[in-house]
């Protein structure tokens, strides 16, 4: 790194260098000349390319040279007919076969296709680690009961392995969606300046030998071609990919976002993972900061983002291409999957590192919790023959008066209240009235569907590969 010059925080702060190579200049310069090989073995067979020529270029596909394919380009001002000059200046005796009938469209969207496939792959394995600790989680906590929150007020009981499974579920739906995307993402072969496959069909001098060689080619990438084309592939595609990062964010961001809620003193259930040496703020020793959430929480944000300039490119790219997405595709392709890949790994880690206070849980469970009995109680008072009028005002009454009990800071009087409320007593009695109140009993099917989640993730397959090239 030269930290002198002004580099992308994906270039060397966020994501995995798996990805930064994936997504490398010296990466998708070696692809080209993986598919300007593969085209000279498909050509070779039909008398194009000598057996000579073909092994002089497989001899020097592997020399990647950026800054002599640079220094061609101030010339050219065209990054791929750059590195078609370098690449014949190194195979004198191949070197005039190459790119032979191609456009350049037909090469670099066969590398970005093979890519993005690529970087789903890594981000869905790694997707579904995160869903396999989830359901962890999710079984440990499925019986602790919590309190549970709507407009951030004390709602009804919920469990903890509960909430951590409609986070589970919003990652399940992301997981099949990327995966039904993979199997979307298709290139749009090699067929010339407007998709006919004009320029291959007059070389091969065979109708639709020309599919053929496209078939060969693009095996060698493990992927296939849709039916039509014009020069490049639907800017749509990277829509819909950029659109299933960004919905994956806006999962993960609530999780996150709920995390940094219960962390705060009020609540104080639950805290991200904190190390020892850890610095929660410059100037104020005592910090525990959420920051890996918080983390997670500003990545996410650009997701969208992404999506959004995805959405003008393929909304604008008139007729059958123009050239006004190539500059921000250099950036948002792979600056989204980093950024996905950067929140999945700080995910992980905060619910592998989860730290629950259940002595919080249990204390706001007593404070809120009996409040959420209060209609069981209502319902049972009224079968026992209870006026449900005079019975609703009883229990409103003594739950204002509990209320500002708390806001006193001293402890929920309405158990008491309620056993010594005569509309209440004189149709149930005072022990039932407490067991009804007792928020633990009033979970209802939480547990089971909590776990119902988890095996779902249980039965998950893996998400599909995308083999690694090698030239």
């Amino acid at each position: 790194m030269n930290y002198e010059r002004y580099a992308s925080p994906f270039s060397w702060r966020y994501g995995r260098d798996e990805l930064r190579a994936l997504f490398s200049e010296a990466e998708r310069r070696r692809l080209w000349r993986v598919v300007w090989v593969a085209l000279a073995e498909a050509q070779a067979q039909a008398g194009l390319v000598s057996a000579e020529e073909l092994d002089d270029l497989r001899a020097h596909a592997h020399e990647i040279d950026v800054d002599a394919a640079l220094e061609i380009e101030r010339e050219t001002h065209h990054d791929l007919v750059a590195e078609i000059r370098l690449f014949a200046l190194q195979a004198r005796i191949g070197g005039g076969r190459i790119h032979l009938g191609a456009t350049s469209m037909d090469i670099e969207d066969t590398v970005e296709t093979y890519r993005i496939r690529r970087a789903l792959s890594l981000v869905g394995t790694r997707l579904r680690a995160l869903l396999v600790r989830f359901a962890q989680r999710v079984r440990r906590h499925a019986d602790l009961v919590c309190m549970g929150f709507t407009h951030l007020q004390p709602a009804e009981p919920t469990t903890v392995g509960y909430r951590l499974a409609i986070y589970a579920q919003d990652l399940l739906l992301d997981f099949e969606h990327l995966r039904f995307v993979f199997e979307q993402v298709r290139a749009k072969g090699l067929r010339g300046a407007v998709g006919t496959s004009a320029s291959y069909e007059a070389l091969l001098r065979s109708n639709g030998a020309s599919e053929e060689m496209e078939r060969r080619v693009l095996e060698r990438f493990s992927i296939e071609a849709r039916d039509v084309s014009g020069q490049i592939y639907s800017r749509s595609l990277d829509y819909i990919v950029l659109s299933a990062l960004a919905a994956l964010g806006a999962s993960l961001s609530k999780f996150a976002a709920d995390v940094r809620i219960l962390s705060a003193p009020p609540f104080g259930e639950w805290a991200e993972p904190f190390a020892s040496g850890q610095v929660g703020s410059s100037a104020m020793p005592f910090k525990r900061n959420p920051v890996l959430c918080e983390r997670v929480d500003s990545l996410a944000r650009l997701l969208p983002a992404y999506a959004d300039v995805a959405w003008q490119n393929a909304a604008t790219n008139y007729l059958e291409r123009t050239l006004d997405d190539s500059a921000n595709r250099r950036t948002i392709l792979p600056e989204a999957f980093l950024a996905t890949d950067e929140i999945l790994s700080l995910a992980y880690r905060v619910v592998d590192g989860l730290h629950l206070d259940e002595r919080r849980i249990a204390q706001n469970l007593r404070t809120y919790g009996a409040f959420a009995g209060s209609e069981a109680v209502m319902m049972e008072a009224v079968r026992a023959g209870g006026d449900r009028q005079r019975l609703h005002e009883a229990i409103r009454r003594a739950a204002m008066t509990s209320w500002e009990a708390l806001e006193r800071g001293e402890d929920n009087p309405l158990p008491q209240l309620l056993t010594e409320e005569p509309e209440l007593t004189a149709r149930i009695d005072p022990a039932e009235i407490r067991r009804l109140l007792d928020p633990s009993g009033h979970v209802g099917t939480a547990s089971a569907r909590a776990c119902r989640v988890a095996e779902r993730i249980d039965a998950l397959g893996g998400f599909p590969e995308q083999p690694e090239v090698r030239a």
